[in-house]
């Protein structure tokens, strides 16, 4: 006899376990279902360890401009292996603490292969892959193979590295993010292929220690999703730290030497050079998890390899939803978290708002960071809007200049017209804790002359936000 539930979930990343709770909080029977770790890649290979590791790098690099601020940092160094081992320990604590909350919200652990055998059923088989358990005790609420139904399914499997043909990663000398977030040494050298947000964070952790990097991008700017004038700052800096970046080429084909690798380049010119590196970091996007579950067999649509939703996460079959990576970009945790929040209440009949896809934030934790929401520039000149932009650079800041960071722009994009906030972009220390103000502005429709009447506090690097405002109507204070 199949247990019934009233909501199954396929996957315990972020957009999984967050649907999870909140069906439990809603009064739904719930488990989910995870082949191989609570968490998600999120917590245990991308955003979180990620994080961990760059924050080694961060003060690493304040060490070496102690004379900066009247300090003295002498015959410093670093342990590779404790940055290593502090960072997988975090991801471990994450991991542990997902349980917890499985365990709190009275939710069921499968641990599996997911595969939806009709509407409503699934068949879970033994996982292929080893399945990372909490320390201690498994927990009582872990259940295992088996055939489980449910009123409502969630597919949140997430996503996985894009892999190019005869450039695969083999664990040794062409990495995946996996294998560059526990590297045994430090490279001497390293060649990034790719400019996302992956590729950069990694140029910039490895450039942080001093490997000699190179970034490949096919596009003609680095962080392609981002404003164009943010992109080409942030190339400035990045090239200012001795990052060597070729835009417009392409990685033809990678030779494995004795020494590292022959990363054999085309340019837009029809040229071809060789860029060679001890290791090289292959971070061209990534491939949606859909393989597997059984979708064609229920008839649920996909398009352009990933699952097609509406704006709830309802798929072409009714009670089966999907959310997260395997939905489709942007690829976030945050938009998968909000995502698993509008499907559930959603699913429980509550009144709410579908997924506003241009007012989900991105960010980039380089050095220099960068974050942005909404329309480019370039954009919202596409859409036919009249604009007003404004900037204020960090060097107008009396918190950026004392921080010693006067390097950074924030950016505002408003339509002319109604005053309506169409995009900020930012390039600076800590904007990735400083965009979530223009997300709320963005979301409760605020317009240039609300933010201009608000007070901002002083001193903070915040005042910049309404700074680039002021001057989008000339009207800029300190500069």
């Amino acid at each position: 006899m199949a247990d019934q539930y009233d909501l199954l979930v396929i996957g315990a990343g972020p957009g999984g376990y967050v649907a999870a709770i909140r069906g439990a909080q809603l009064g739904m029977k719930v488990a989910i279902i995870e082949r191989e770790h609570m968490a998600g890649i999120c917590s245990n290979w991308g955003c979180i360890p990620t994080k961990a590791l760059l924050r080694s790098a961060e003060i690493y690099g304040h060490m070496g401009h102690a004379k900066d601020y009247g300090l003295t940092a002498e015959n410093f160094g670093f342990d590779l292996d404790g940055i290593v081992k502090r960072s997988r320990a975090i991801a471990a604590q994450m991991n542990n603490g997902v349980q917890f909350l499985m365990k709190k919200n009275k939710i069921d652990i499968i641990w599996g292969e997911a595969t939806i055998t009709k509407p409503g059923e699934i068949k879970v088989a033994a996982s292929k892959k080893p399945v990372v358990q909490p320390q201690g005790p498994v927990p009582k609420n872990t259940l295992g193979e088996g055939t489980y139904k449910a009123k409502n399914i969630i597919i949140a499997t997430g996503a996985r590295p894009r892999v190019l043909p005869g450039i695969e990663p083999d664990g040794n000398k062409i990495w995946t993010y996996f294998e560059a977030l526990k590297p045994a040494e430090m490279p001497k050298s390293l060649v990034v292929m790719g400019s996302g947000a992956i590729g950069i964070e990694f140029a910039s952790f490895y450039r942080s220690f001093g490997a000699e990097v190179t970034v490949i991008e096919l596009l003609p700017t680095i962080l392609p999703v981002e404003d164009a004038e943010i992109s080409g700052l942030a190339r400035k800096r990045l090239e200012k730290r001795g990052i060597k970046i070729i835009t417009e080429a392409k990685v033809a084909k990678v030779e494995k030497t004795g020494n590292g690798v022959v990363a054999h380049v085309e340019t837009k010119d029809g040229k071809t050079q060789q860029v060679t590196g001890d290791k090289l970091i292959s971070a061209v996007g990534v491939m949606c998890n859909i393989e597997g579950l059984g979708l064609e067999t229920v008839g649920v649509k996909t398009e352009r390899g990933a699952i097609v939703i509406d704006n709830y996460g309802k798929t072409s079959v009714d009670g089966i939803w999907a959310i997260g990576d395997v939905a489709g970009p942007p690829m976030l945790a945050h938009k998968a978290e909000h995502e698993a929040v509008i499907t559930v209440e959603k699913i429980a009949g509550l009144k709410v708002h579908g997924l506003d896809k241009t007012k989900v934030p991105g960010c980039t934790y380089c050095e220099p960071q960068v974050a942005s929401v909404g329309l480019t520039e370039a954009k919202a000149k596409e859409a036919g809007r009249e604009i007003k932009v404004g900037r204020f650079p960090f060097v107008g800041n009396g918190k950026a200049i004392a921080l010693g960071e006067p390097d950074g722009l924030v950016k505002t994009i408003f339509d002319a017209k109604t005053g309506e906030l169409l995009g900020a972009h930012m390039i600076g220390a800590e904007v990735t804790e400083l965009i979530q103000g223009f997300v709320v502005a963005m979301n409760l429709e605020t317009t240039e002359e609300e933010l201009i009447h608000t007070i901002f506090p002083h001193p903070t690097l915040s005042e910049t936000m309404k700074e680039s405002v002021l001057n989008a109507y000339d009207r800029a204070l300190n500069i």
